[in-house]
């Protein structure tokens, strides 16, 4: 009979562990969701500096770059947002053009020979004026215009947290970047979203696109294929 009793107390204790660890494990799992955010990262060096350092991600950003000394020289000395375009974007983009061209019989074209004007209208919607991190504007519900860094053309940031594991807004933050294409009718816009947020360098604070997106935000063919 105490054999009986001294079983049925340890089963007992057996399952009243495994239900206080799976209580734990689920208490904290939920924090973490709700707690999640990217943080902030840092790089010793200047924003130029970092692109560089990212072998085979920003190529093709680079090489347009070293077409465009101005810019170039923002990333080195000015205080600036980077909305940083990786190898998959461009080639889309090139991609789409070349698609275009073989249709109409004309000869490929590349980054190092493309129109150089256009290359700089369309770069500098990715530079931003001024250091911005998310906390500078996720208040914002409707968002924020801000001013690229050549032509003071308006680009539009919105700070988005996405769902993970059931929970609203537990996921990690993101932001929403959108070229407004002149317009008040936010039909128009087009907006691509981050991969990455808040890499903090010397002189600029640099958020990484999804490589999903069309560089140029839908222009590239039309502008390049003049």
């Amino acid at each position: 009979m105490k054999n009986k009793n001294k079983q049925a107390f340890s089963l007992v204790i057996l399952i009243l562990v495994m239900l206080s660890t799976t209580l734990f494990s689920c208490k904290k799992n939920n924090s973490d969701y709700y707690n999640y955010e990217n943080s902030l990262k840092q790089f010793d060096g200047n924003a130029l500096e970092y692109l560089q350092s990212q072998k085979g991600i920003y190529d093709s950003l680079l090489l347009v770059l070293n077409r465009l000394p101005d810019l170039q020289d923002s990333l080195r000395n000015e205080k600036v947002t980077l909305f940083a375009v990786t190898n998959k974007s461009f080639q889309i983009s090139v991609e789409n053009l070349n698609a275009v061209r073989r249709k109409l019989n004309k000869a490929p074209l590349y980054l190092a020979d493309m129109n150089i004007k256009e290359l700089d209208t369309m770069t500098s919607k990715y530079i931003i004026r001024g250091e911005m991190v998310t906390a500078d504007f996720q208040r914002f519900v409707d968002g924020l215009i801000v001013k690229s860094i050549n032509h003071n053309y308006n680009m539009h940031l919105k700070y988005d947290k996405a769902d993970a594991s059931g929970f609203i807004g537990g996921g990690p933050g993101t932001i929403i970047f959108t070229d407004p294409k002149n317009s008040i009718f936010v039909r128009y816009w087009q907006s691509t979203p981050t991969n990455s947020v808040n890499i903090r360098t010397k002189n600029a604070i640099i958020n990484v696109l999804s490589p999903g997106h069309d560089f140029g935000f839908g222009d590239f063919v039309t502008r390049i294929n003049n």
